[in-house]
């Protein structure tokens, strides 16, 4: 089948995240090259996407306006890479979270990619700075976090090197948008980024809860999974900030002798910094506190 995109995607890593990301960039209308370096890893990657996107046909959640046919071939094997990164316009690496491996990937791709294709990793924690260190073409060099699985879940983190061109931030915003994934743009990276540093705040925390006698963990769970969880699957912690008291500058005020006594964040920060301002100034133009009421009630 014609794509319906310019260039093509390659995949560099027929693993489960490999084919998760080739799933979704064909629902997008992209050719889509796999590579891998033993030709049954591919041939067993095709095949285990095939039976995918036919039983997603089948329950009528298949992503895209094409057919899982149609969007089957976009998607081709590939053992020289070489041969795969000819025409592409961006490269999604998705070996083992290993960071002499993916160096190597990188190194090697640094010497046959154009001054124009985007080179993203896949890695979940490890630093961009660390990964494209000597890289040539370090400015279309971008991690492109997805969350696992990310065919079910939208998240994209995106982390620049500190030499990453800003034209390359935003190709991958455009590119993860066009395949329906939600992106977010880290303005600099971090360790952990920014979902696993939430992440494992809120696992430390419920470690010491538990670790102290005050909950038992099945009922820990209970409060995530029947409380937050169901509150953060649609809203975020500062919007849910905003809308439970006229504005987050009301919230912090009304809850910042609270939130000192828990003894949970660090305040180095002052509440109202100029950055925390111009945020409260933001959020409040996004989401007028003339209609705060119409939100909460939803």
């Amino acid at each position: 089948m014609t794509s319906t995109q310019d260039g093509s995607v390659v995949i560099f890593g027929s693993g489960l995240i490999g084919r998760s990301w080739a799933m979704l960039f064909a629902s997008g209308g992209f050719k889509v090259k796999l590579y891998d370096i033993e030709q049954q890893q591919i041939t067993n990657a095709l095949e285990n996407i095939r039976k995918e996107m036919k039983t997603l046909e089948q329950n009528g959640i298949l992503k895209g306006s094409l057919s899982a046919d149609q969007q089957l071939a976009l998607i081709s094997g590939c053992t020289d890479i070489k041969v795969a990164v000819e025409g592409a316009i961006y490269i999604q690496e998705c070996t083992p979270e290993n960071l002499d491996l993916k160096k190597k990937v990188f190194s090697q791709l640094d010497l046959i990619v154009d001054d124009k294709v985007i080179l993203s990793s896949s890695s979940s924690c490890l630093l961009p700075s660390k990964m494209f260190v000597g890289l040539k073409h370090v400015k279309q060099c971008i991690v492109a976090h997805p969350v696992n699985p990310p065919y079910y879940v939208p998240l994209v983190e995106l982390v620049p090197h500190p030499e990453t061109d800003p034209s390359t931030m935003e190709r991958t915003y455009a590119i993860m948008k066009k395949i329906g994934q939600s992106p977010v743009k880290i303005k600099k990276e971090i360790d952990g980024f920014i979902l696993n540093r939430l992440q494992y705040a809120i696992i430390s925390e419920a470690w010491r809860l538990v670790d102290e006698g005050l909950v038992s963990p099945s009922d820990l769970d209970i409060v995530m999974s029947d409380g937050l969880g169901m509150r953060y699957a649609f809203i975020g912690p500062l919007e849910t900030m905003h809308l439970n008291a006229e504005g987050n500058s009301s919230f912090l005020l009304e809850l910042r002798s609270f939130l000192k006594e828990l003894d949970l964040v660090s305040w180095k920060t002052e509440l109202w910094s100029p950055l925390l301002l111009i945020f409260i100034n933001k959020l409040c133009e996004d989401l007028p506190l003339k209609t705060r009421k119409l939100h909460s009630s939803w």
